[in-house]
């Protein structure tokens, strides 16, 4: 009986460090595409204006090099230190090709917002419950629109864009409560 108890305490213990969450798509396409803010720099810390301790909107991003093939990009924002696993702040869905910015809180004409992590189709702002907490900005060129709708799941819209990621490029930074 003792046996059968440590290993059901085991089972569950590895279970609770899985993540549980969807993962990160396409970490293995080329890294083509170079991304950055005028509001915080590659490593550098993200201003609480784009936080949960200020409006929390989404700070202004610009990428270069989307390759003349990409059909769609796609955006995400995750917090790979969060307590129980990648959580996702935003997933930003078919946005036109050409485009090479958005600003503060901007969301492009045309493109779908999917549930982040918290199930709402919005932009979260970085809200670690402790520590400091490094947060991904990472804009994905598809070799095709993904037509999701707007709400659309996380696990699918992550699933889509995975499939057919051709080029990615990452901004991290990094943000802690005072």
């Amino acid at each position: 009986m003792r046996r059968v108890l440590l290993c059901a305490v085991m089972l569950l213990g590895t279970a609770g460090c899985s993540g549980g969450g969807p993962k990160e798509p396409a970490t293995t396409a080329p890294s083509r595409i170079t991304v950055s803010s005028p509001a915080f720099h590659d490593g550098g810390s993200i201003p609480a204006k784009y936080t949960c301790d200020g409006a929390g909107n989404s700070p202004p991003l610009a990428w270069t090099g989307t390759p003349d093939d990409a059909k769609a990009l796609a955006i995400v924002v995750d917090d790979p230190d969060a307590p129980s696993g990648t959580f996702t702040h935003w997933v930003l869905l078919d946005v036109d090709p050409k485009t090479t910015s958005l600003a503060a809180g901007g969301t492009p004409p045309g493109a779908a917002q999917a549930a982040n992590s918290a199930g709402k189709p919005s932009y979260y702002g970085p809200c670690p419950p402790s520590g400091m907490h490094h947060y991904r900005f990472t804009v994905y060129a598809l070799s095709k629109a993904t037509n999701l709708p707007a709400g659309t799941k996380l696990a699918d819209a992550l699933k889509s864009i995975d499939g057919s990621t051709i080029a990615r490029g990452q901004l991290t930074a990094v943000y802690k409560r005072q």
